[in-house]
């Protein structure tokens, strides 16, 4: 991929998202794909995992999706949740450096973060439930698409790994994302 390519893509990245995941019977499903931080982070928790490998590729994406459960019901009650938009833009930026610099954590503190990850973005997408949706049907619609992006940032890691200088753009990738997360977290502030 040429570094005009390259760029291009990153910048439509960069364009703001429209809200169209939040009405509607689909609103749960839909939500994480709304905002380019959750998608990024979600992704790059299944590539991360994968990068980290053995129980890691399940225990990690595993362990943000718990804790987003939990975040989310944070989110149901309206209970203040200091920083949110910036823990949500910080995720960005560590899991993108994590998968840059092929970051090796145990498998427990990676999880520990994740969790910690999972929690502001359910709390983002409770916090923002359609006040006539049934809590039910949108947290486990926000939880599927979560757990489906992290199978598709794991299978897309697996497969490009793979391939000739598959690692490196991998990390490419990962110095992208963080690029964005930075980008988001200073319009969080």
């Amino acid at each position: 991929m040429s570094i005009r390519r390259f760029a291009g893509a990153l910048s439509l990245l960069m364009l703001p998202t429209m809200s169209w995941a939040h009405a509607g019977s689909s609103a749960g499903w839909l939500h994480p794909l709304s905002g380019i931080d959750h998608l990024l982070a979600m992704i790059a928790v299944g590539v991360w995992s994968v990068q980290l490998g053995g129980r890691a590729v399940w225990i990690v994406p595993g362990a943000f999706v718990v804790f987003m459960f939990f975040g989310g019901v944070i989110g149901f009650e309206h209970i203040e949740l200091p920083l949110t938009e910036v823990g949500v833009a910080l995720s960005v930026v560590l899991l993108g450096l994590a998968i840059a610099f092929h970051q090796r954590l145990p498998v427990w503190l990676a999880a520990a973060a994740t969790a910690l990850f999972g929690i502001f973005h359910g709390y983002a997408h409770g916090y923002e439930m359609p006040l006539m949706q049934n809590k039910l049907i949108y947290t486990t619609g926000f939880l599927a698409t979560t757990a489906t992006l992290h199978l598709v940032g794991a299978f897309g890691a697996h497969f490009i790994q793979k391939i000739q200088r598959g690692k490196g753009l991998l990390q490419l990738s990962g110095a992208a994302s963080a690029l964005c997360g930075i980008w988001l977290f200073f319009n969080a502030l």
